[in-house]
């Protein structure tokens, strides 16, 4: 809500924060506008996902266009909360990033295994299939953080 994102947004207004370290908030789609405007300029907003087309029928989607144009210059895809929620795949996740690109964002990409996963020792297995979609749809990697 508003009155915790205005009590975050204090604590790294007085936080002693090293100035060759790039901040950046992933604030829910109905926040990104109200963020924007109450940070001051040393913070980047992110988006927490985005679409893999420009425009079309997609109810509840949002677009890379749409975020950049009030004002944000970052969105986080392919969470986990996103893969195992919503069953997003590699392949859309890889379009996602792709298509956020080539609007002019700056992307976050996460990768990671499940719990299952890492349990089952295959760790490097699933984040080198995700890492491998991405080297797929990807040419300029200059503007993605692999997290």
């Amino acid at each position: 809500d508003k009155i915790q994102i205005a009590e975050i947004v204090d604590t790294l207004r007085k936080a002693e924060l090293d100035p060759e370290t790039e901040v950046i908030l992933g604030v829910p789609a109905l926040y990104l506008e109200h963020v924007i405007r109450m940070v001051p300029a040393i913070f980047n907003v992110a988006a927490q996902n985005a679409y893999k087309v420009p425009k079309g029928a997609f109810t509840g989607e949002i677009s890379p266009a749409m975020i950049k144009d009030i004002g944000c210059s970052w969105v986080i895809l392919g969470h986990s909360e996103r893969r195992a929620i919503f069953g997003e795949t590699d392949e859309l996740i890889a379009e996602k990033v792709a298509h956020a690109l080539e609007t002019g964002l700056k992307v976050i990409a996460c990768v990671g295994e499940s719990l299952a996963e890492r349990e089952a020792g295959k760790t490097e297995e699933v984040v080198f299939r995700q890492v491998k979609a991405l080297t797929n749809t990807v040419k300029e990697w200059t503007h993605i953080v692999i997290a």
